[in-house]
């Protein structure tokens, strides 16, 4: 490769990147705009080049070529405090003013952390960057509707957090690219990456049996919510099969205080039990509160696993057993998805689901 560091101060061309790598200007030309038709090895050239002579694409002017913002939308999804009935004026304010607790709701849970970085680390080697947005509300989601038909962005992924939220069924009607976090609760024709949930609680089912619990209870997710119904389907469908046809169980909201009041319940209900199946590492880490608060031992009397694997379950005391989820793992696979989908638009929605997998911690 030739050095063609220009000496004039003018800014790097395209010939310039041409003549350091040894290639012609058009096969620059479709390194840099993301074009799949070129071998490896010259790809790797040409990026050394464009290292060595200093060249900055022009983004507007690659615009125009490739019909493409090198942006995506990063979505979350989910409800909040709609606007009064009729829209606009001191209603309207209201419903935006019901932002900040969605988003502070949003921000206090690790996954969504788990998310932005898979997200993050999959599209900017690839130049892409991320834009994030909140449709917690009808206003709201027309806004990302509005984004999207704009073409401010190339496509969106999105995470939602509610069973009767319409953005996936809306997204999908307008035959706009995206990719869902999960499976919708509502049939729509739109890709996704999901978890094999109902494995995921067997094996936490399978676990608490070997450690000799036999007096389990368990406190699901919130059951309206695919994969809060899913797990718990999971572990009763295990526990059944091992002699046990009654579990008791108690609602939660994948937050930790959720998981405080549900284990109070079950304590006050079942004082003799030994082992608890949380649905995700939040509520277990607010059962192995209680417990303690309770003076039961954490695994010694009542044994305890989560589902996640998320920061919160190595900082818990003890450190939590639990199922991983490889959110980082299925959020670059959704950014694929989306890149896939943007290169080929007439290529069908799919789905991805991965396999989960049991981290052994000291709780159970």
């Amino acid at each position: 490769m030739t050095d063609a560091l220009r000496s004039d101060g003018a800014a790097p061309t395209l010939e310039d990147v041409a003549r350091a790598a040894g290639v012609s200007r058009a096969t620059v030309s479709r390194v840099v705009n993301g074009v799949r038709n070129v071998d490896p090895a010259i790809q790797e050239t040409v990026r050394q080049a464009v290292s060595v002579t200093g060249y900055t694409p022009n983004r507007a002017a690659r615009s125009l070529v490739t019909r493409r913002t090198d942006a995506v939308a990063l979505v979350v999804s989910g409800t909040g405090v709609e606007p009064a009935a009729g829209g606009g004026g001191e209603g309207d304010a209201a419903g935006r003013g019901g932002e900040g607790s969605f988003t502070a709701r949003v921000f206090a849970d690790p996954f969504f952390g788990r998310v932005v970085t898979g997200v993050v680390d999959y599209l900017r080697p690839r130049g892409i960057h991320p834009v994030l947005m909140f449709a917690e509300a009808s206003w709201a989601r027309d806004d990302v509707v509005s984004y999207l038909r704009q073409g401010s962005a190339d496509g969106a992924l999105i995470v939602s957090t509610h069973a009767e939220d319409p953005l996936p069924a809306l997204v999908a009607e307008a035959g706009l690219p995206a990719v869902l976090y999960a499976r919708p609760a509502r049939p729509a024709r739109i890709s996704y990456v999901d978890l094999a949930h109902r494995d995921g609680a067997r094996l936490a089912a399978e676990h608490l049996l070997a450690r000799g619990c036999r007096r389990i209870a368990t406190i699901s997710g919130p059951l309206d919510i695919p994969a809060g119904a899913d797990r718990l389907a999971g572990f009763q469908e295990t526990m059944a099969r091992h002699g046990h046809p009654y579990i008791p169980v108690a609602e939660g909201g994948f937050t930790q205080e959720s998981g405080e009041a549900a284990m109070e319940r079950l304590l006050a209900a079942h004082p003799g039990l030994d082992g608890v199946f949380a649905g995700n590492d939040l509520m277990a880490t607010g059962a192995c509160h209680v417990l303690r608060e309770h003076g039961r031992r954490v695994p010694e009397d009542v044994a305890v696993v989560g589902f996640d694997d998320s920061g919160v379950a190595a900082a818990c005391r003890p450190p939590l057993t639990t199922v991983r989820q490889p959110v980082e793992d299925m959020a670059a696979e959704m950014a694929r998805l989306l890149l896939d989908r943007l290169a080929e638009p007439e290529r069908p929605a799919t789905s991805v689901i991965f396999e989960p997998t049991l981290v052994v911690r000291a709780s159970a």
